[in-house]
């Protein structure tokens, strides 16, 4: 047990953040901006304290904290961060504060905007660090809350719609997330995922229910997770909300919030369905392959750049499943020594598409103000000519995204399709198909918007301001770090992923 609540601090410091705010209401917009950013900079200093005490070759959790909340449902206020985790929450202190400064230049109610993206913040850091069901679902339906009246109030012309279907979708999914967890309590009487995930691994969720019951709860858990991601064809939320958007909040909802359904896959259903995912596994690696191939295709027939951005996550963020649902399909030893590998592509792989895809809404949004509202695929032309140092900055988010060797996207990308096709090598062929559809619409958007003659409006185009600059740097910089040092990642969660391997069924 830790005495030092590092943990609760890293989630909460943001939320006080949102209370000061809160009660700011006459402060100039300026320091509104400030403390917003400095508030939001705590989860990055934090989580690199959490990392340089962090052992990664010690089992279990560390900086656990643990008390009892709820006694009569037994809830406790438990929290504790592993390879995973860390993993996020450092991505989440990366992509949060380039959010504030991407939307720096908001001038409509400044107060409200910051202080609802520090409370989504410190909603998504509480998933990634909850251990008990009961914080970690208070904390998932948080996020929604902020992320609703971010799209809602600040996003384009059909945003309100987007915003409704957004939340309409995830809490609809919510709701037999939220039921599947009160069947599980009144069966075992305990929300705990590491009492849980014990007793699922010595067989003991079988014995306390009915086979079919069990599937039914396993069915629940996985829909909840599945639109939050999404998983194909859960996905249809997601391209409006992500296009309607304000740019900042874009960048989290990609960067993070995507994040955390993958996150409760790997937390939640792996563990306390090991035996259910198994024999569903044929079928969702097919959904999985739905969302790397259809929505890449989907985003080759986009011709709005943030939707085609936005495509572009869905098929991204389905190669961490793929991997996940490929290693819960492993049935023979010899197969067993390409778990590893998906394993940790799966999780680097959720690291650098945070960056990356974070980057490319960054770089559209830029577009966006720089003319005028216009974000289509044929607007533009000649960028690199009018603003270098952007269009090579955003160029490089963009071959990241595409897996060019050197940067930090072929390492994940890599790792997933070794670990795969030594798992089912059928699925790493289709998926295939997914990389070259990416690599096509990715070089069509590098070469129509930035190549080729100087398009109408965009001789005038002011090149990044030293702001815009610093927004971007900090991860195009990892980008080139973990292109050709991914252990510095790696050596986080490798050995969490070998202990997963040598626990499977």
């Amino acid at each position: 047990m830790n005495s030092f609540p590092l943990l609760t601090l890293i989630i909460f410091i943001p939320w006080l953040g949102a209370l000061l705010l809160a009660q700011m209401s006459r402060a100039h917009p300026k320091i509104i901006r400030g403390l917003a950013l400095l508030f939001s900079l705590s989860t990055l200093a934090l989580g690199l304290v959490a990392w340089a005490n962090f052992t990664p070759a010690a089992a279990g959790y560390q900086f656990v904290e643990q008390h009892r909340w709820i006694s009569f449902l037994n809830v406790s206020y438990h929290f504790g961060l592993d390879g995973m985790s860390l993993l996020l929450v450092l991505l989440t202190g990366l992509v949060a504060p380039a959010a504030l400064l991407a939307s720096w230049k908001i001038e409509r109610d400044t107060r409200l905007f910051s202080l609802l993206l520090l409370f989504l913040q410190g909603s998504a850091l509480g998933v990634f660090l909850a251990l008990d069901f009961f914080p970690w679902f208070i904390f998932w339906e948080l996020s929604l809350v902020p992320a609703f009246f971010l799209i809602k109030l600040w996003g384009g012309p059909g945003a309100s719609r987007a915003a409704y279907q957004f939340v309409i979708y995830t809490i609809g999914g919510s709701v037999f997330m939220l039921l599947a967890f009160a069947a599980i309590f009144a069966a075992v009487g305990t929300f705990d995922f590491v009492e849980l995930a014990v007793l699922a691994q010595n067989g003991g969720l079988a014995t306390k229910m009915s086979g079919p019951a069990l599937t039914a709860i396993f069915l629940g858990v996985l829909l909840g997770l599945a639109v939050k991601v999404p998983l194909f064809p859960f996905h249809t939320w997601l391209p409006s909300a992500y296009a309607e958007a304000p740019t900042g909040a874009s960048m989290f909802l990609t960067g993070i919030m995507s994040k955390m359904g993958v996150y409760g896959f790997f937390r939640i259903l792996w563990p306390l369905f090991p035996a259910q995912l198994h024999a569903a596994a044929p079928v969702l690696i097919g959904l999985a392959l739905g969302g790397v191939v259809l929505g890449a295709f989907a985003a080759m027939a986009q011709t709005d750049l943030k939707r085609m951005v936005a495509y572009s996550s869905i098929n991204h963020v389905s190669y961490c499943l793929l991997a996940l649902f490929a290693v819960s399909s492993c049935g023979s030893e010899p197969a067993r020594d390409s778990v590893v590998p998906a394993l940790s592509g799966a999780l680097l792989q959720m690291f650098n598409h945070g960056l990356s895809a974070s980057a490319l809404f960054f770089g559209i949004g830029v577009l966006e103000v720089r003319s005028g509202g216009k974000r289509g695929l044929n607007d533009f032309g000649g960028v690199r000519t009018a603003a270098p140092v952007f269009a090579g900055l955003c160029g490089l988010a963009m071959f990241s995204s595409l897996g060019l060797p050197g940067l930090n996207g072929f390492v994940g990308e890599f790792l997933v399709f070794r670990g795969v096709f030594g798992l089912a090598p059928w699925a790493a062929a289709i998926g295939c198909l997914g990389l070259f559809a990416t690599a096509w619409f990715l070089l069509t958007f590098w070469q129509r918007v930035f190549h080729g003659p100087v398009g109408p409006g965009v001789a005038g185009f002011k090149d990044l301001s030293g702001l815009e600059i610093a927004t971007l740097a900090p991860g195009i910089a990892l980008m080139f770090v973990l292109g050709v040092w991914p252990q510095l990642l790696v050596g986080l969660f490798n050995p969490l992923v070998t202990a997963w391997s040598g626990h499977l069924p």
